[in-house]
């Protein structure tokens, strides 16, 4: 990470030399120090490689050379400031004398800032100096480029010999990886055990290996643990060995020291042929250790097998071109956690239990290890060493987290979590370290809100033919697929809907953060630190809710986030913004704010404003200001109108301004009133969500780069003009339109079948429907499909949707006449996870034919006051894991209330039944699902 800063640097003299207007007279001096930064990048790059994580001087270096950095990208992001606030008028003949009048402020700035990047070129220059003449960095011969210490593999094959009685947990694991070794499969099979680090892959699969079972049943072991700067020759000479263990007249025949890799894979077939094998690759890294292996184990039809465990989701899915398995391997329940806890703290104690005066700390101990088994052997292994003390046992409790980041006890935690880290490439790791920034506990962050941070950050590079949101897509994917991310809520559609960091990677991102400077977290009961500078800076709110006291100038701070406001109190915005000068992200979201003040029109280098489910009312006519501006969030707060002058941030990508509702109201989405002049962002991808007028609805065709639109308020009479602007949105991928009340139609019918947005996923009709648009059998490609108060009279929109091939998601909410009484789904659905059946005042009876809707995994009936039993075929839907009941008649719930119930056997496979009713105004729930 120490390239971070020059990196950005970089980046951002790159971007001004692209604008030719903005170097005129400094040209010579930009570039001269862009050729001093990139030679210390050079420089650091190899200086990464040695081993200088305890090397104090080093590190005291690096901060030198980051602090150097972050003064050339002040420097710069100033300059062009002020230059295109003395030229942003310049297409006007008063733009003209505007310039003209301020033509000597122009050579003043650029004479100015001339000899401050000479200023930093030299003391660059002297930094580089200083790290040859105290060798700050050297390699040491023969130093390993493995970042696994020798320790850390001993630990991790010692898993080998854990017995079956001390493995807690994975019962369920084992038994599953059991039966995929054993199958009567006698294709060669590849069998997958992935998860993040420290969740006892390696313990669980040398287990099932060591079982007598598997000993009797194949014929020849191996087992070879994966470094990543693995050598296949050596890997190679490792299975050789293994497979003709107690062999010795035959590992005579070869010479594996002088052998090849085209001749060690040889004598490795001839080892295994006509044999029944079972090879172990554990700790695996990369796909490409498969291609090179998979030549040396023959496929001799016998029920061969091999095993690799691995943190990476794309190694556990490469297409082995065989049969092929994947374990997901889980973290520990809290019960299961407290038992292994427990199992080796208490080991010498007769009952293995924890004397009941510790019980309350230990258990808070173990929770935050949150499942993980490594971090509570560990835990385990610190408190064993500890006396029966409740003073001793308090004394770490309230140290934790330094233990988990300092103490030598708990080192290979830490050591191994890193591997990961280490592992990532250097985009992702600025990636993966922004997420320490939000709160620990249960607090879930948005996909889609954490890859707009990453682009207003700069994290995300350039690629062409690709726009930075599509990049950082692919970034959160492979950092959720090395485990690295928890998710939650995951669909086709959005990618990761929710993610967070493990506890305890969160722990490693802060100490990774703090060392590099990269981030600061603080509470503020605590204090700021303001002589660290830090560079992003994040504030826990402290509960009575005062205001946060900041030095006059914190200009070094690009990025502002606060959490965990309590609900009170009101914070004074004004009173700090002026000390943000260049701040480029200011996330809010929750903060107790009743207004924002003209000062945000001085955060001329903002990208990033978050100020959702806070209490303004209004924006300041200033924000038309804030030119660099690229992501608004005012999500759920009041305001109701935005100012006339947004068409001027010509840099908005992405506006979010809706407020919603319940999904049994008409008006469940709330947009706001807008100027027709926002059709004049350009760059504008997600527009959520406005009020639509007359112009507004013409002019919305210009925004070509809409990715994302919602419109409330469109009455039947603007159908046409609506469905020729839609037909030019060839980008779009989600739509919703809203009719002005629950009366009005949808007029959507001239919308010809060639002109729908060939990449539409998502589509979402609130209001009247006369008839089922025609083109919906067209929608080949969408997944998410939500038809809101469409009443329809005559025509079943089933009929038109159950053959879309890629329906994931069905809500229909209100979506027929009073008079349904029987809702049949007879064919199709091949693919639906997602069925809402929302308001069916009249319906009486749901049929879902055997084999539709085969892999439905959540139902949900609300406000279905008539219908008397589950829907008739509920029994054949084996995927179903979720079903939701909410204000349905006492019959239906009875019928399924207790084994004794009438229809208990059609639903006793579902593992959740949720039940919501109403009582005196307020909604109770209760769970019917079988104990």
């Amino acid at each position: 990470m120490e390239l971070a800063a020059v990196e950005f640097t970089i980046i951002s003299i790159n971007s001004v030399l692209k604008k030719k207007f903005l170097v005129v007279g400094i040209l010579h001096e930009i570039r001269d120090l862009k050729l001093e930064l990139e030679s210390m990048r050079s420089f650091l790059r190899v200086a990464n490689k040695c081993n200088n994580d305890q090397n104090e001087s080093f590190d005291f270096w690096v901060a030198q050379v980051r602090d150097a950095a972050y003064k050339a990208e002040d420097t710069i992001d100033e300059f062009v400031h002020h230059i295109e606030d003395i030229r942003g008028r310049h297409g006007s003949l008063k733009g003209f004398f505007h310039r003209f009048l301020h033509f000597p402020k122009e050579i003043y700035v650029r004479f100015f800032t001339a000899i401050k990047f000479n200023q930093i070129k030299e003391e660059i220059k002297e930094i580089a100096k200083r790290s040859k003449r105290y060798d700050i960095c050297h390699t040491e011969e023969g130093s390993s480029s493995d970042p696994t210490p020798k320790w850390v593999q001993n630990i991790e094959e010692s898993s080998f010999f854990v017995k079956e009685n001390e493995v807690v947990g994975k019962e369920r694991e084992r038994s599953m990886l059991l039966r995929w070794l054993m199958d009567e499969e006698p294709q060669r099979a590849v069998v997958s055990v992935v998860g993040m680090g420290g969740l006892g892959k390696t313990t669980l699969v040398a287990n099932a290996y060591n079982d007598h079972k598997v000993k009797r049943f194949f014929d020849c072991f191996a087992w070879v643990t994966i470094s990543q700067s693995y050598v296949i020759e050596d890997l190679l000479r490792r299975l050789i060995i293994d497979f003709c263990y107690g062999k010795n007249d035959q590992l005579a025949h070869f010479d594996l020291k002088t052998m090849g890799y085209k001749q060690l894979a040889e004598t490795l077939v001839q080892v295994l042929q006509k044999k029944r094998y079972v090879v172990v690759l554990d700790d695996v890294w990369t796909d490409n250790i498969w291609m090179q292996i998979n030549v040396a184990l023959p496929d001799g039809k016998n029920g061969s097998r091999v095993i690799i465990s691995t943190r990476k989701e794309d190694v556990a899915m490469y297409p082995f071109g065989v049969t092929s398995h994947v374990l997901h391997s889980q973290p520990l329940t809290e019960d299961q956690a407290w038992t292994l806890f427990c199992n080796k703290t208490f080991s010498i104690e007769p009952e293995k239990a924890c004397p009941p005066d510790l019980e309350d700390i230990a258990r808070d101990m173990v929770k935050q290890c949150a499942g993980l088994p490594l971090a509570i052997v560990a835990l385990a292994g610190l408190m064993a060493s500890k006396d029966r003390s409740e003073l001793k046992w308090r004394a770490v409790h309230s140290n934790i987290e330094w233990h988990w980041r300092d103490n030598p006890r708990l080192e290979v935690v830490k050591t191994i979590l890193f591997l990961s880290f280490h592992d990532l490439p250097y985009c992702l790791k600025k990636c993966f370290l922004y997420c320490c920034r939000f709160p620990e506990g249960d607090y879930w962050v948005g996909g889609g809100r954490l890859i707009r941070l990453w682009v207003a950050e700069g994290f995300v590079e350039e690629r062409k033919g690709f726009t930075p949101e599509e990049v950082g897509k692919s970034y959160l994917k492979e950092i959720i697929s090395r485990s690295l991310l928890q998710v939650r809520k995951s669909n086709t559609l959005l990618g990761a809907k929710q993610c967070r960091l493990h506890d305890l990677m969160r722990e490693l991102a802060l100490s990774i953060s703090d060392k590099e400077n990269f981030s600061s977290i603080y509470d503020l009961q605590a204090g700021i630190e303001n002589e660290r500078r830090p560079r992003r800076l994040c504030l826990l709110h402290p509960i009575d809710g005062s205001t946060p006291m900041f030095a006059p100038n914190m200009s070094h701070v690009r990025s502002f986030a606060a959490f965990n406001f309590c609900d009170n109190p009101t914070l004074s915005l004004g009173s700090f913004l002026s000390s943000f000068r260049l701040l480029r992200v200011l996330e809010l979201r929750d903060a107790p704010i009743d207004h924002v003040t003209t000062t945000i029109g001085k955060l001329f280098n903002l990208r990033y404003l978050n100020l959702s489910r806070t209490r303004i009312k209004e924006l300041p006519e200033s924000m038309w200001r804030l030119r660099n501006l690229q992501t608004l969030d005012i999500r759920e707060t009041n305001i109701e109108e935005l100012p006339s002058g947004m068409h001027r941030l010509r840099n908005m990508r992405h506006l979010l301004t809706y407020c919603t509702g319940r999904m049994e109201e008409f008006e469940y989405i709330v947009g706001k009133r807008v100027s027709s002049t926002i059709s004049k962002l350009k760059s504008l991808q997600v527009l959520n969500c406005i009020e639509a007028n007359d112009e507004i609805i013409k002019r919305i065709s210009k925004l070509t780069q809409l990715k994302r639109i919602q419109l409330t308020n469109v009455r039947e009479t603007d159908g046409i003009e609506m469905c020729s602007s839609i037909g030019k949105m060839k980008l779009l991928r989600h739509l919703l339109v809203m009719a002005t009340n629950e009366n009005e139609f949808l007029a959507l019918d001239a919308l010809p079948h060639s002109s729908i947005p060939p990449v539409l996923r998502k589509l979402t009709l609130v209001g009247r429907l006369k008839r089922v648009p025609s083109w919906f059998p067209s929608l080949r490609n969408i997944i998410y499909l939500h038809l809101h108060w469409s009443q329809l009279a005559e025509e079943d929109p089933i009929q038109y949707i159950n053959g879309l091939p890629n329906l994931e998601h069905l809500a229909l909410v209100n979506a027929y006449d009073r008079g349904k009484v029987k809702l049949c789904f007879y064919e199709g659905f091949p693919r639906l996870q997602d069925l809402f059946l929302v308001i069916f005042h009249d319906l009486g009876e749901i049929i879902i034919a055997n084999g539709v809707m085969p892999s439905l995994v959540r139902m949900k009936l609300h406000v279905c006051g008539e219908l008397k039993k589950v829907p008739r075929g509920i029994e054949h839907l084996t995927k179903l894991e979720e079903l939701g009941l909410k204000d349905v008649s006492d019959e239906l719930i009875d019928s399924i209330r207790g084994e004794q119930s009438v229809d208990y056997d059609k639903v006793k496979h579902i593992p959740a039944i949720n039940h919501s009713y109403k009582i005196n105004g307020r909604y109770e729930y209760e769970s019917l699902s079988r104990a």
